[in-house]
């Protein structure tokens, strides 16, 4: 028997970085705030050892929506051994946002990684694996875990996306995607040169406050995003409900 704690920092062992993105203020949902238990996000799951399965299973979790390029799938040195039991018949689905073999995108994109700088290049350069990436999770089961490699990049630029159609205001959109950068900030590096694998709270709090326009900017812009990116009315309406009603 599953259950939904009403918790928004996810505390699955082994496994920084994971919210729920229930309890965030909106006028679009009758409880006043997203919904709880409906979709998570967070790192790479290779990192949740058996009792962190067990943990996420007690969420309610029934699916993954993986959003890194197929080559970044799988178990590293260091993660911890898992029986392929423990997440039996959770359904995954790989949806990258980014193809890294695309020219433009290598020159635009690659550069800044790491900043929400790059999130409209993205959907714009590469509007149709984004677009993907909604329907992976408008078609998903309640119980989503969205996941990239750290959890704070691709995995914030879908989060603002779906927080800021389901109604968030922009402020709390920004300071969701911060309390990633906290949580990753000295962290393990999850890809090749991720500087802020080494920063302490000094460089994380003024990368937060460089970055938080950014991501206000482009969580007030939402209706352009979509635009760009392709979506239909009927596949915002879709991921909006899975946040509050």
């Amino acid at each position: 028997m599953t259950y939904v704690v009403l918790v928004r920092h996810l505390d699955w062992d082994g496994y920084l970085n994971a919210r729920d993105l229930g309890g965030l203020p909106t006028p679009l949902s009758d409880t006043g705030a997203t919904l709880f238990g409906r979709v998570a996000r967070g790192p790479r799951r290779e990192l949740l050892t058996e009792s962190g399965w067990r943990d996420a299973r007690a969420w309610g979790l029934a699916a993954v929506v993986d959003l890194r390029c197929a080559y970044e799938v799988g178990v590293r040195d260091g993660d911890p051994t898992v029986d392929p039991e423990a997440f039996a018949g959770v359904r995954v689905a790989n949806a990258p946002t980014e193809d890294q073999d695309d020219p433009e995108f290598r020159e635009i994109c690659f550069p800044i990684l790491d900043s929400p700088e790059y999130w409209r290049h993205n959907w714009r350069i590469l509007p149709h694996l984004v677009l993907a990436t909604l329907h992976a999770i408008a078609d998903a089961p309640d119980g989503v875990l969205v996941h990239c490699s750290a959890g704070r990049d691709r995995t914030g630029m879908i989060s603002a996306l779906l927080l800021s159609n389901a109604g968030v205001a922009p402020s709390a959109v920004a300071a969701d995607y911060a309390e990633s950068v906290r949580a990753m900030a000295g962290g393990k590096a999850h890809a090749p040169n991720d500087r802020q694998a080494d920063w302490g709270t000094n460089e994380a709090n003024d990368w937060i406050a460089a970055t938080a326009p950014i991501v206000e900017d482009a969580a007030a812009d939402v209706d352009a995003a979509f635009a760009t990116i392709g979506a239909s009315s009927d596949l915002r309406s879709r991921l909006r409900a899975r946040l509050t009603e």
